[in-house]
């Protein structure tokens, strides 16, 4: 019975909303069917009030409608809304019945080319195009539905797979058959199972859309990933009253401790740092011959490195040095294509100009080298 609570106040909340709005036939619904849940003498006095009388006793004050006041809405309920069609509760929570089947679309996907509606032989442009108009569409901050926020997560996660060259050769010959799996083992579709993101789903949108929408919402994180709160039953185990059972339990957690600890004393640190790194002794600055990019090595490189192991060294540096030229271009072309299209979206003038003169450095600083190289 205590686990119908909660929905008993979600149908307490909406019957009061509607007799407020004067329907009274909608309010003795909810409220019967709350009383039927979970029944308390304070909702019974409303009732008893509405049949008797029509009008709820005087010393009855409704309470506001709580954040999440749904209570199986029927399609078209529309208590405190506008002709718009919404479903909402006093406080402003409002979203509309095609929300709600939207975000139950992205839930029964079964994979994520279904989550952005692609096909396998979809362009680069066309996960941008679908990324944008999706990711818009289900922003917690303005589609309010229940379960928006997983479908976010859920676009989030497919664009940075698929967006990512390696992961999505990985995802098109693995992930069918790790999801057959997860259906099978774990119920629903588990898509953060195998193929996670390296970025958080709010981390991605605020990079294409440059901060996106001023959140309320609380968001979590964890070491740059968002946390995605699924809850396993607990389980309680009987253990011995000796130690041996623990130090088995540990055995696997203390090998992996041990194999962690050898193998890192065994790789030696990289001669060279991009930045100033004292910890670990790159300090001396130096510059390739080539391309001239600036780099850090410890105080014996000199000695250690000459002639061809020198020229190796400064291969491998001026590489580093374009893969993370790349990248910053790719972020920073992302970012403000993301302006862009957030402008031409809201019809912002401002925005559009703000993002029309944003600089791209890392592209410049990109072209600069290989113009040199190609020279």
């Amino acid at each position: 019975m205590e686990g119908n609570r909660d929905e008993a106040e979600r149908c307490t909340e909406i019957g009061l909303n509607a007799l407020k709005h004067g329907s009274r036939e909608e309010a003795l619904k909810y409220l019967r069917k709350a009383q039927k849940l979970y029944p308390t003498d304070r909702v019974k006095d409303v009732i008893d009030s509405l049949t008797q009388n029509g009008y709820p006793s005087g010393n009855f004050k409704p309470t506001e409608a709580s954040e999440s006041s749904e209570c199986h809405q029927r399609k078209g309920s529309k208590f405190g809304g506008s002709g718009s069609g919404e479903a909402a509760g006093e406080t402003g929570k409002t979203y509309t019945v095609d929300q709600l089947e939207a975000v139950k679309r992205i839930k029964k996907c079964k994979d994520y080319y279904e989550i952005l509606g692609l096909n396998k032989e979809a362009s680069e442009e066309d996960l941008k195009k679908a990324y944008k108009k999706l990711a818009l569409k289900f922003h917690p901050d303005k589609n309010r539905a229940p379960g928006a926020t997983e479908a976010f997560k859920a676009i989030g996660n497919a664009y940075a797979v698929l967006s990512n060259p390696d992961k999505r050769k990985q995802y098109d010959i693995y992930g069918d058959e790790r999801q057959a799996t997860n259906r099978h083992s774990h119920g629903p579709t588990d898509y953060h199972r195998g193929f996670e993101a390296d970025i958080s789903p709010e981390d991605l949108f605020n990079m294409f859309f440059g901060g996106g929408f001023p959140s309320g919402n609380v968001h979590v994180y964890s070491n740059g990933r968002m946390r995605y709160t699924y809850h396993r039953p607990e389980r309680r185990e009987q253990h011995g009253d000796g130690g041996l059972a623990l130090f088995v339990q540990l055995m696997p957690i203390l090998i992996l401790v041990i194999v962690s600890v050898i193998s890192q004393m065994m790789v030696s640190s990289p001669p060279y740092s991009l930045s100033h790194r004292p910890s670990i002794g790159h300090i001396h600055r130096r510059a390739t011959e080539v391309l001239n990019v600036h780099y850090f090595v410890a105080e014996k490189f000199a000695e250690e490195y000459t002639g061809q192991n020198l020229k190796m060294v400064e291969r491998n540096v001026e590489e580093d040095f374009i893969a993370n030229l790349r990248n910053n271009c790719w972020k920073e072309k992302q970012q403000k294509e993301g302006l862009l299209y957030r402008a031409r979206y809201f019809g912002d003038v401002d925005l559009y100009q703000k993002a029309q003169k944003m600089s791209t450095p890392s592209c410049t600083r990109l072209s600069e080298v290989q113009a040199s190289l190609h020279g």
